[in-house]
Parts: structure tokens; sequence; C-alpha cells
């Protein structure tokens, strides 16, 4: 799809560019900088979607979290796994490594299973939950470790706190921007990996602006 270039400054590009990486919202940085809301918004987004398009694809190897998480404003009704009005999402996170995320429409094996397969070197030790929908691993080319949240493990390998610490990261970031509409959540969740795996403010930066100049916007 075709994206008219940028009319704002190259000084301007350049100061939306840090505050993005910074963790400001579209609003702030537009009066900050000194430019239209809206214009901020567009050029905020048009770099989401410049992330996710660079993001590389890797496998994911040796010890391996898996969980789900649910993102969403606070609704009553429902609660927990399959929460009515939450966007769904999966994850898989190498300890020590990176992190991946996919939105997914349900939390079912038939689901589950083939991105676990697809992303995770097989003879991997994969932890989760003891969510039903992983019985599959236990018979699968993965070493499957159980995680009971209602227990307290004297071994300090037994737990899924990599990829929940993720989750709370993201989560967390997401709510500086008070609702995301549920067809730009794929690119604020993608952001949210890219800062996870890219490293410190700095390195993000050199890494988007490298990017940002490669796309010629």
């Amino acid at each position: 799809m075709y994206q008219r270039k940028s009319r704002l400054s190259l000084g301007k590009q350049s100061k939306l560019i840090e505050h993005f990486v910074a963790g400001t919202t579209a609003r702030a940085a537009s009066q900050i900088v000194g430019v239209q809301h809206n214009t901020s918004a567009l050029f905020f987004m048009r770099l989401r979607k410049l992330i996710a398009s660079k993001l590389p694809s890797y496998d994911l190897s040796g010890e391996v979290e898996a969980d789900e998480s649910y993102f969403g404003g606070q609704r009553k009704g429902k609660r927990g796994r399959g929460a009515a009005g939450k966007i769904a999402v999966f994850g898989l996170l190498k300890r020590g490594g990176k992190v991946y995320t996919a939105i997914i429409p349900n939390s079912k094996t038939e689901t589950l299973l083939p991105i676990i397969k697809e992303k995770v070197t097989p003879d991997s030790i994969v932890y989760t939950d003891t969510f039903r929908s992983y019985n599959a691993l236990d018979v699968s080319d993965f070493h499957h470790m159980r995680i009971n949240h209602s227990k307290l493990f004297a071994d300090k390998k037994n737990h899924i706190n990599g990829i929940e610490n993720f989750w709370n990261q993201a989560k967390r970031h997401m709510r500086r921007f008070n609702g995301i509409k549920a067809d730009h959540f794929y690119w604020f969740l993608k952001e949210a990996e890219w800062r996870f795996n890219g490293g410190d403010h700095k390195q993000l930066l050199i890494q988007l602006k490298h990017w940002y100049k490669q796309a010629n916007f």
C-alpha cells in the first residue's frame, strides 16, 4: 500500500522518533514537538507498521516458556481465559533471549500446538502452566514441564516468570494509550515485542532511525 512521504521537517521527524522510543504518547509528543495531534498519531502508527515489517523470523530453542494472555479494558462478566471482549494473545519466550507473540482466535490445542511446532526447535524444554490445551505437549517432540501456580517449587527452573513479565510490561505500556482499537492492536503488540527484544532505549533508537532512513518515508 502506497504511503505518502512525510511533509514534516527532518528535525521534527527525528524528534518524534525519539519521543516514540521513549514511550511518549502521540498527544504529548505533538505538544512538545509542535505538530497536530493527528499528525503525530499517524506518524507513530507508521513507525509501528515499520517495526512489524522489520521484525526478524527466528527459532526458539533450549528452555522456552509458553503462555497465553488477554488484552483489553475492564469489562463485567466472564473473566480469565476467553474473557468476553478481550483479545487473546499467545507468547513464547526463550529464557535469557527473545519473545515471540501471535494474536489467536482461541486457546485450544489445535491453535497453540502448531505455533509451538513452528517456532520452537524439537527437543527443547517447554514450560507451561497446567491448562489442558498443553496436554498434547506430553506426547510431542518437546520435553514438557508443567508449572502448578498453586504450589511452591524449590527448583527455581519451574516457572514461567519470563513470559509473564513480558505480558506485564506490554500491558503497562499499552495502558498509556487509554484504549487501543482492535484493528490497531497487532501493531501495538509487535511494538511491545520489539521493545522487549531490542535492548535499551539507545539501541532501540539507533535501530529505528536506521530502519526509518532505509524506508525513505
